[in-house]
């Protein structure tokens, strides 16, 4: 992997301090991530595009023999840092999830005889598919390139918001083709694609669209695909083998030259002759909506054949949005770390809406967006800890726009639910809680979302009061979730509990009294869940007897999702102080969380979670999951400040690298990042919902956050360095801080936050 690295030095009062660089894009590794279990994707795209444009490396197959095939949860992302070959480039991808969906129109050059099966990893002889090496292969923010050794190909992907520029160069005179996989997919099994269509328009113009059946259950997308010099043959083979019924167009051959396709398992071929050293250009544009609209889109957004000005614009793009935060940082690894978290803090969600305004909504009907720019892909149960938080603060008139499109989805929901986990007009269900009420509260309160606050917050209370919907009627009739009534009913009821505490401060916000009494009621059910003869929340029968057989350290069957009892027990972010009470005080929380971060976890407690592996787990705090992002800040409240410094700092040390196993664990559409960015900053949003952040410890030199407002808020380490991780002062606009907590206006309002660090712990 090729990156180039730059530093700039200048001696200021006897010591080196990095000044910030001319370009802040060289430095984004995208492919920064997880590889172990594969869920980085380094291709092409701008930021937050609805084409992300990258290679595929294998076609691992969802089940075998009607099983789940547990190599697949690799590919969550289509590319896999070990893998030998290339299968082929697709557009669209999931940034670091848990499970996935995608992988749409893949498209491989190849040379030589014609081949339409992607073959096997071990024999890529059999097929399109192509060795390649990493020595031959870059990344960069909207640039993907690599050199596919088997057809001698060099490939080159670039991107605007709506469509991916391929630019492919032949090295000898020969005969060449463009493979068109429609069949391809991540997650893929025989029956996901529902249906196939394409129709080629002249001899360089093809549109199409497919729909599939997976995550997303009922997905439609449409294309429309250019080539910059006109294919003399081309062709197609239909794999499904299956149907009975075919109909009458038998009475054409569709393989041959054929312009009007449908099927279920369809790849095409189109052909060319090519000199050595020729360039082959392919735009692909894509749509929610329609093959006119995708036309539309590609010919707004690149109405021309220059690929460098493609690839500079989304690189314009990309320094923009980095500019967001223009920070000094103490080495060259940790710029990479940082600009790369800003990077992948810009892929998801995507745009999703054509040129024109259009989208298909969650109703079936096309829609347009009117005063908002719509956005699907909501990992929610991940992004509301952090990610929408730091758009609120770098990015909040996007921030905003997210919201009314989760507005847009409630009005759209024959159910009237908010999002859980929506993308591509569907809501695939995934994970629990309903955590689109904490973005919406938080953006509501913090003054980013400025649309009709009164339906938001019915909005709200519709969803927490979706009685169908995983234990919310055994909720809101017992105060919890029963342990026969659900498999994660401890991890449900404690989530529950702080969105219906983000409805009360909407509702407060707002005067509604009575909202706000009823929910403010329901956010205390954490309690129910309690044992104090324990010191653990544990799994609740419906008679009230807490369940007998409970093991404190394993994740699976306890009653909680993607974590165990030792860092669920602390989920209680909208009352930390209570939760402290519960567990006896200031010293017992202590204790607990230096168990926390010092006990060991033996492997046999997470060999079967696919999502981590050792890497992700510091002690047994589990870093590489989401539930416990905010706990090294309680020790604040604990009033040992200087163990929550100590411990952010082991934390940014510890989980974050450069190169492709950087991360601790899955990404999670840009959550794992946004931790990183606040706590580098010295700042996390404990509790989103408030409109307060708790202070840590600031790994940043230097920050200046260039807000929307046209302000600047400044953030100021002295004395930083790898040993001074504890802090002795804070000021505020140059007047020392009292406790631990800043607030959102302090921020927006511009000023400057400094920080006096040492290498011994304070008081403060």
């Amino acid at each position: 992997m090729k990156l180039i690295l730059f530093t700039f030095l200048s001696v200021t009062a006897g010591c080196v301090q990095a000044q910030l660089p001319d370009s802040l894009v060289r430095y984004v590794q995208p492919l920064i991530g997880t590889a172990k279990m594969g869920h980085t994707f380094p291709g092409a795209t701008v930021p937050f595009g609805a084409v992300q444009l990258s290679p595929d490396t294998d076609t691992i197959p969802y089940a075998v023999g009607g099983k789940y095939n547990p190599d697949v949860y690799k590919y969550c992302a289509g590319y896999q840092y070990d893998d030998p070959t290339i299968v082929g480039f697709s557009h669209t991808h999931f940034s670091g999830t848990g499970h996935s969906d995608l992988g749409d129109f893949l498209i491989m050059p190849t040379s030589g005889p014609l081949q339409l099966d992607p073959g096997v990893a071990d024999a890529p002889e059999t097929g399109f598919r192509s060795a390649f090496q990493h020595a031959n292969e870059v990344a960069e923010a909207n640039y993907y390139r690599v050199k596919l050794d088997d057809h001698g190909i060099l490939a080159e992907l670039t991107t605007s918001t709506r469509t991916g520029f391929h630019r492919y160069t032949f090295q000898e005179q020969e005969e060449a083709h463009i493979v068109l996989d429609l069949t391809h997919g991540i997650y893929n099994y025989d029956d996901k694609t529902v249906w196939t269509v394409v129709r080629v328009l002249n001899d360089s113009t093809v549109t199409g669209y497919r729909q599939t059946n997976g995550w997303a259950r009922t997905r439609t997308v449409f294309f429309a695909m250019s080539f910059s010099k006109p294919f003399k043959t081309y062709g197609s083979k239909n794999f499904d083998g299956t149907s009975v019924y075919r109909g009458f167009w038998r009475k054409f051959d569709q393989t041959d030259n054929f312009p009007d396709l449908a099927g279920q398992k369809l790849r095409m071929h189109f052909d060319f002759d090519v000199a050595a050293g020729e360039q082959v250009h392919i735009k692909f544009a894509l749509s929610p909506v329609s093959m006119s609209n995708a036309l539309a889109n590609m010919q707004t957004e690149i109405p021309h054949w220059d690929f460098d000005r493609t690839k500079r614009e989304g690189r314009d793009l990309w320094e923009k949005e980095l500019r967001r935060i223009e920070a000094r940082l103490p080495t060259e690894a940790d710029y990479v770390n940082f600009y790369t978290a800003m990077y992948h803090a810009a892929l998801m969600p995507t745009v999703y809406m054509d040129v024109n305004g259009q989208y298909r909504g969650l109703d079936y009907e096309v829609h347009t967006a009117k005063g908002f720019n719509s956005y699907t892909s909501f990992s929610l149960w991940d992004t509301f800890r952090a990610f929408h938080p730091y758009l609120n603060i770098v990015n909040p008139s996007r921030n905003a726009d997210m919201v009314a499109s989760m507005m847009a989805h409630f009005d759209q929901s024959v159910l009237k639910m908010l999002p859980i986990w929506s993308h591509y007009a569907n809501d695939n269900w995934c994970m629990s809680g309903y955590h689109s009420v904490s973005v919406i509260a938080d953006a509501i309160i913090k003054g980013v979302y400025e649309g009709d606050a009164e339906a938001a917050l019915t909005a709200c209370v519709a969803t927490a009061n979706s009685r169908r919907y995983e234990g919310i009627g055994e909720y809101i009739d017992r105060g919890y979730i029963p342990d026969e009534a659900n498999g994660t009913s401890v991890s449900n009821t404690l989530e529950y509990a702080y969105d219906d505490w983000c409805i009360a401060q909407l509702a407060k916000h707002l005067g509604r009294t009575d909202v706000y009494e009823t929910f403010i009621k329901r956010s205390e059910n954490w309690r129910n869940m309690y044992d104090s003869s324990i010191g653990f929340m544990r799994p609740r029968h419906a008679d009230g007897t807490f369940r007998r057989e409970f093991d404190v350290l394993e994740t699976h069957g306890q009653g909680f999702i993607e974590g165990n009892t030792w860092n669920y027990s602390l989920y209680v972010p909208q009352n930390p102080a209570g939760l402290m009470d519960v567990m006896g005080g200031r010293a017992a929380l202590s204790r607990y969380l230096d168990s926390l971060f010092t006990i060991h976890l033996p492997d046999k407690f997470f060999a079967n979670t696919e999502d981590i592996t050792r890497e992700g787990i510091i002690g047994n705090y589990v870093h590489g999951n989401e539930p416990a992002h905010h706990v090294a800040y309680l020790y604040n409240i604990a009033g040992e400040p200087w163990k929550t410094q100590e411990r952010v700092r082991m934390i940014l040390e510890n989980q974050y690298h450069n190169g492709p196993d950087g991360l601790g664990g899955n990404d999670d559409c840009g959550q794992m990042s946004a931790w990183y960015l606040f706590s580098s900053l010295g700042f996390y949003p404990v509790s989103p919902g408030s409109d307060e952040y708790w202070l840590g410890s600031p790994l940043v030199q230097s920050a200046t956050i260039n807000l929307e407002n046209g302000k600047q808020f400044t953030v100021e380490a002295m004395n930083q360095s790898a040993k001074n991780v504890y802090v002795q002062e804070v000021l505020l606009n140059g007047k020392p801080m009292e406790g631990y907590i800043l607030k959102h206006r302090d921020i927006i309002d511009g000023g400057l936050l400094q920080f006096r660090m040492s290498d011994k712990p304070g008081r403060r």
